[in-house]
């Protein structure tokens, strides 16, 4: 099972139509995958027209049972089930905090998923505390999407400092440029220096258009409604370069 985090210390940044997407093209290439809604907002269970709330609140992801699976919603699409958010999420770090090793409490939430899935991606919410230390700890892969403005990049600092300083493998850590707008120079300057200077950028851009936002009407990955625009090539250009990462294999 691979486990991709789409995490960002940075709210605003497209993260969640991220998770959306990717979760969607992982599923129609034939994986069986599960997005987990780790955020109390639940912007994922929105999208996919699941009433958020999971039964027993969030008990399953709190100690770590096979009740985890009684909480998992199957989604329309093939291939593809959801973890709802529930507003319980917002006290998980509490949760951990109280227990024997709080920083590995998620992994062994998550490990009665290992036989049922081929990709679990991990829609996180934008804060470090001690539920993101379980998500480092948890994640093969962490995916930042990064907008190219001077507060953006220098969150994704900050990030990259706190992984170093706590020892939780900043390698992999894998940023992406998201709701990019090239026709405005300072993006494209800072597009062009954050390339040089930062590690492991990938090459995928994600343009701010109106196709991401439908989203949120449309309620649907935008492969669904919208699979011959440039925002559903990117995703799929983006989704490409995500299975080339070094992870466990999944299904091409």
């Amino acid at each position: 099972m691979a486990t991709i985090a789409l995490y960002s210390n940075k709210g605003g940044v497209g993260k969640t139509a991220a998770a959306v997407n990717l979760a969607y093209l992982a599923a129609a290439n034939g994986a069986n995958t599960l997005l987990c809604d780790l955020d109390a907002q639940g912007s994922s269970t929105y999208y996919f027209r699941v009433q958020p709330g999971i039964k027993r609140k969030a008990r399953g992801l709190a100690k770590g049972s096979k009740e985890i699976l009684d909480s998992v919603k199957a989604t329309t699409y093939a291939g593809l089930d959801l973890l709802p958010a529930d507003f319980s999420h917002r006290r998980l770090d509490l949760e951990y905090a109280e227990r024997k090793k709080p920083t590995e409490r998620l992994a062994k939430a998550l490990e009665p998923l290992r036989s049922e899935y081929d990709v679990v991606i991990l829609d996180c919410p934008p804060t470090i505390n001690l539920l993101a230390e379980n998500i480092f700890m948890t994640a093969d892969v962490l995916l930042t999407p990064l907008i190219p403005t001077p507060l953006s990049v220098l969150a994704h600092r900050q990030l990259l400092d706190f992984l170093s300083e706590h020892e939780y493998r900043p390698e992999r850590l894998y940023a992406f440029f998201s709701m990019t707008d090239l026709r405005k120079r300072l993006q494209r300057e800072q597009l062009t220096d954050a390339r040089k200077t930062l590690p492991r950028v990938l090459q995928t851009v994600i343009p701010y258009l109106a196709t991401v936002e439908q989203m949120g009407v449309q309620r649907a990955p935008i492969g669904a409604f919208a699979a011959n625009t440039p925002a559903a090539a990117a995703y799929r250009d983006l989704w490409a370069e995500v299975q080339a990462l070094p992870l466990k294999h999944i299904p091409a």
